[in-house]
C-alpha cells in the first residue's frame, strides 16, 4: 500500500523557550502543543511541524539531530519579500535567495539551535 500523506516533519532543538520564538514569527501558525510538554507542534496545513527538545544529558547519538540541515522546506509566494520580512522580525536570513537550475527560488534560515531549515518559491505553471 502506498503511503503518500505527510503527517509531521520533526526538528530537534536544544532550547524549546528560544525554537519557540523563531517558529513562531516564522510559520506565525497556530501552536497547538506547549513548549512545557516537552516539545512544540505547529499546524502548517495538512501537516505539523514538531519541535522536539534534545537535552545536553542526551546520548551523543540523539545530540547529534540538533544544530544540522534539515531539509525542510516552507513554500513562499514572494520570497524576496518574504526574507526582507524575516530579516526585520530578526530572525537570521544565513543563505540570500538564490534561483535553482530547475525554476525556482530557495533561502536558507537558520534557528537558534543552528538548524537550517529553507523557503522556497515555486516556479509559475
Amino acid at each position: 500500500m502506498p503511503v503518500s500523506n505527510l503527517s509531521a516533519v520533526r526538528i530537534f532543538v536544544d532550547d524549546l523557550a528560544a525554537a519557540a520564538g523563531f517558529y513562531d514569527r516564522l510559520l506565525g501558525a497556530p501552536m497547538v502543543a506547549e513548549p512545557d510538554q516537552g516539545f512544540l507542534v505547529y499546524r502548517c496545513g495538512p501537516a505539523q511541524v514538531v519541535i522536539e527538545r534534545v537535552d545536553a544529558s542526551a546520548e551523543a547519538e540523539d545530540r547529534a539531530l540538533v544544530g544540522r540541515f534539515s531539509g525542510v522546506s516552507f513554500a513562499v509566494g514572494d520570497i524576496v519579500t518574504a526574507c526582507d520580512g524575516l530579516r526585520a522580525d530578526g530572525i537570521e536570513v544565513s543563505g540570500a535567495p538564490a534561483r535553482q537550475f530547475w525554476g525556482g527560488w530557495l533561502a536558507t534560515l537558520t534557528d537558534p539551535a543552528g538548524n537550517q531549515v529553507q523557503l522556497v518559491q515555486y516556479p509559475p505553471d
